[in-house]
């Protein structure tokens, strides 16, 4: 199973200074993934600027979003972006997306919430049109020789696994404990084998830490995820990794289910906090 590492960018009033280390840190001490965190209606750094930062200063680890509400933005103008920051980072991008769930996070004038699974429908068609360099008027939108950047979902809808089948190389899972997680892993490989696919889809799974300050961390978790309620916001906030041996566990439980991949993504903006999960985790 590979170890990654998400960038802070969407703890409350994070300090985006801090991203550009954290990223070189993160590969410096040997993490396969640094991953990012979508939202727009929150005061965090966008995915699509912290992925840039990331492909900048590293030159080896996976770039990830997990996930990116794509059903937010205009398709074609997304898609150039995209292709730019893999292109910047030497195709190493892997491009996570969620249809999003929460009403704020649609701010743009007609890309709300009604609709966004059909529109991400469409979007992906226009993706893979601008990524293959079709000219829609005098010029491509991208280089040439623009890849096809590999496509994750998350989600928990049959709608959601679906798309995943059909379009996807595999599937984010929730930060949610391992216990939680099974079930969506589970449903994840039926919709793979259920469309045909040959072999097993990549399975992602995502779990918070916060080693310097644990009850700070808890409580940036807990404000992340408070819109969604105090049920849900209570869950993932009490699972929030404070000690190397809760982040060792979470390595074991995630491998025993069989995820290809676990993103540890941090409660705080701590640098120190790159250097203790690895010392944890690798």
């Amino acid at each position: 199973m590979q170890i990654g590492i998400a960038l802070p960018n969407q703890v409350r009033d994070v300090d985006a200074a801090v991203l550009p280390g954290w990223a070189r840190l993160a590969e410096e001490a040997g993490f396969a993934i640094v991953g990012t965190t979508g939202r727009n209606a929150y005061p965090g750094v966008a995915d699509t600027v912290a992925l840039a930062v990331a492909a900048a200063v590293t030159s080896r680890v996976e770039l990830l979003s997990h996930v990116m509400l794509t059903a937010t933005w205009p398709a074609p103008l997304l898609a150039k972006e995209l292709a730019g920051i893999d292109g910047v980072s030497g195709g190493r991008l892997t491009l996570g997306i969620g249809v999003g769930g929460r009403p704020d996070d649609f701010v743009a004038e007609g890309y709300g919430m009604r609709g966004r699974g059909a529109r991400t429908e469409r979007d992906l068609h226009t993706f893979h049109e601008v990524w293959s360099g079709q000219v829609t008027g005098d010029n491509p939108a991208v280089p040439a020789g623009t890849r096809r950047i590999p496509l994750l979902f998350g989600g928990f809808s049959p709608a959601a696994l679906g798309r995943m089948a059909r379009w996807g190389e595999g599937y984010v899972g929730g930060a949610v404990p391992p216990a939680y997680a099974a079930g969506t892993f589970d449903a994840a490989r039926t919709a793979w084998s259920d469309a045909g696919r040959d072999g097993s889809p990549r399975v992602v799974a995502l779990a918070y830490f916060a080693l310097t300050d644990g009850e700070r961390g808890r409580a940036n978790v807990y404000d992340y995820y408070s819109s969604a309620g105090t049920d849900y916001a209570q869950l993932t906030s009490s699972t929030v990794a404070t000690s190397p041996g809760a982040i060792a566990e979470a390595v074991t439980a995630f491998g025993d289910l069989g995820a290809t991949d676990l993103v540890l993504i941090p409660a705080t903006d701590d640098l120190d906090e790159v250097k203790r999960a690895a010392d944890a985790a690798l």
